[in-house]
C-alpha cells in the first residue's frame, strides 16, 4: 500500500501542478511573440526610420532658408600714404564689420532627379514593410515549431506516465506471484529494474519539456520561469494544394517582393544618374544688412541693406566620361536584379515542390502511425490481461509495453513533422494563418 501511495504521489504531483498552470494556446503564443520579440521590434524601428525619411525635403524638392550673421573686429597699428604724399598713421586703430540677413535657395529643376529620389525613399519604406513581414513570418514559424515540439514531448510524457502505472501494476503482480511461490525472486527484480528505468526516462522527459518551455518563454520575451501548459491536440491543415501554393507565393512571398523592390530601386538609381545630363536651375534670393566702422580712412562708417535675387544654372559638359560609366553601371545593376528575380523564383518553386512532397508524406505517415498506436494499445491491453492471469512472462509483457511507447512516440513525431511541413509551406508562400 505504501508503494502504491508513493507512486500515485509521484505521478499525480505534476498533474496537480498542471491544473494551476495557465493554458497557453498557439495563437496566444504567436500574439505575445509579435508584440515582445526583439527581432520584430528592431525591424519595426527600422521601418519607422524609413517612414520618417519619406519627405519632400529629404528628396531636395523644397527650398532652403538660411539665416546668416558675421561680425569681424580687429585692432591694429595702421599707416596710410595718400596720393598727395600725405602720411597718416594711427596706433590701435579699430575696424568693425557686421553682416547679417537671410538667404533663400530653391532648386527648381535638376533633370527630374528629385522626383526619382522621392520615389526611391518610398520604395525603401516599402522594403521596410516587406522586411517586417518577413521577420514576423520567421518569428511565427519559430514560435509554432517550438510550441508543437513541446506538445509532442508533453504527449510522450503522458504516455510514459501511463506506462509507469502499468509497470507498478506489474511489480505488484510479480510480488504477489512470488509470495505464493509462482514466480522467482529474479522476476521480481527484473520488473523492479524495468520500473526504475521507466521512472528515469520520465525524469529525463520532464527535463526536456521544462527546457523547451524555457526556450519558448525566451522567444516570447517574458519571464523564463513563467509556468504554462500547452494544448494536447495538433491541428494540421491537410488541404494545401501545390498549384494554389505556387500562385499565392508569386504574390505574397516576402523574398520575391523584396527582390522586386530592389529592381525598382535600381531603375530609380538609373534615373538619378541620367538626371545629371540635364542642367540644374536654382533660384536665389535674400535680404542682407551690413555695417562697417574704421578708425582710419576716408569712410568712418557705412551701412547698407536691401534685397538680392538671381538665378543659377549649371550644366555638366564633360566629366571624364564618368557620366557614361555611371549610366552603364546603373543599367548593369538593373540587369543583375532581373537575374536575381529569375533565380529566386526558381528557388521558391523548388522549395514549395520539395516541401509539398514532404508534407504529403508526413500526412500519410500520420495516418499510419495513428493506426499503429491503436494496435499497440490493444496489444498492450491484451498482454496485461494475460500477464495478470500468468499466461505470459514478464519479458513478453515488457516487449508489448515498449512497443506501445515506441508506437505512441512515432505517432507524436509524425504529427509534429506534418505540422512543421505545413508551416514551412505557408512560410514559403508568405502567409501563415493559424
Amino acid at each position: 500500500m505504501r508503494k502504491i501511495v508513493s507512486i500515485l504521489g509521484f505521478l499525480l504531483g505534476p498533474l496537480l501542478t498542471l491544473q494551476g498552470q495557465e493554458l497557453l494556446t498557439a495563437k496566444e503564443a504567436v500574439a505575445i511573440a509579435l508584440e515582445n520579440n526583439f527581432s520584430v521590434r528592431l525591424v519595426q524601428n527600422e521601418l519607422a526610420v524609413a517612414t520618417e525619411n519619406v519627405h519632400y525635403g529629404n528628396a531636395g524638392m523644397l527650398p532652403s532658408l538660411t539665416a546668416n550673421l558675421t561680425q569681424n573686429n580687429n585692432v591694429q597699428n595702421s599707416t596710410q600714404v595718400q596720393n598727395n604724399g600725405e602720411k597718416r598713421s594711427l596706433k590701435n586703430a579699430k575696424n568693425n564689420n557686421l553682416n547679417y540677413g537671410v538667404s533663400l535657395g530653391w532648386t527648381v529643376f535638376d533633370g527630374l532627379g528629385m522626383f526619382a529620389r522621392y520615389e526611391r525613399l518610398q520604395e525603401l519604406q516599402n522594403m521596410g514593410d516587406v522586411n517586417l513581414k518577413r521577420t514576423m513570418l520567421a518569428t511565427i514559424a519559430d514560435v509554432i515549431t517550438l510550441y508543437y515540439t513541446i506538445v509532442e514531448q508533453r504527449n510522450n510524457l503522458d504516455a510514459l506516465d501511463s506506462t509507469i502505472v502499468l509497470s507498478q501494476e506489474r511489480l505488484r503482480t510479480a510480488e504477489n506471484r512470488y509470495s505464493i511461490g509462482k514466480a522467482s525472486k529474479l522476476e521480481v527484480l527484473n520488473v523492479q529494474v524495468n520500473l526504475n528505468t521507466d521512472i528515469s526516462t520520465r525524469l529525463r522527459q520532464i527535463e526536456l519539456v521544462k527546457n523547451l518551455k524555457t526556450n519558448l518563454n525566451s522567444l516570447l520575451v517574458r519571464d523564463l520561469d513563467a509556468s504554462f501548459t500547452v494544448e494536447k491536440e495538433v491541428a494540421i491543415d491537410s488541404e494545401l494544394q501545390y498549384a494554389e501554393l505556387l500562385e499565392r507565393a508569386s504574390q505574397l512571398n516576402p523574398d520575391l517582393q523584396m527582390i522586386l523592390i530592389n529592381k525598382r530601386i535600381a531603375e530609380l538609381d538609373l534615373k538619378q544618374v541620367k538626371a545629371n545630363r540635364y542642367p540644374t536651375v536654382r533660384l536665389n534670393t535674400g535680404y542682407n544688412f551690413s555695417r562697417s566702422e574704421s578708425s582710419l580712412g576716408f569712410v568712418a562708417s557705412s551701412n547698407a541693406r536691401g534685397l538680392n535675387y538671381g538665378v543659377t544654372a549649371s550644366l555638366n559638359v564633360f566629366d571624364g566620361f564618368n557620366q557614361r560609366r555611371n549610366e552603364r553601371v546603373a543599367q548593369l545593376q538593373i540587369d543583375h536584379a532581373a537575374l536575381q528575380i529569375d533565380q529566386l523564383q526558381l528557388q521558391v518553386k523548388t522549395g514549395i515542390k520539395t516541401a509539398h512532397e514532404t508534407y504529403q508524406t508526413n500526412l500519410a505517415l500520420t495516418k499510419l502511425e495513428e493506426k499503429n498506436a491503436d494496435i499497440a494499445k490493444q496489444n498492450l491491453d491484451i498482454t496485461l490481461a494475460k500477464y495478470t492471469i500468468g499466461s505470459i512472462s514478464a519479458v513478453e509483457f515488457r516487449d508489448a509495453q515498449e512497443n506501445y511507447i515506441q508506437a505512441v512516440s512515432r505517432y507524436n513525431s509524425a504529427m509534429l513533422q506534418a505540422k512543421l511541413a505545413e508551416i514551412q509551406l505557408k512560410e514559403l508562400v508568405g502567409q501563415i494563418i493559424l
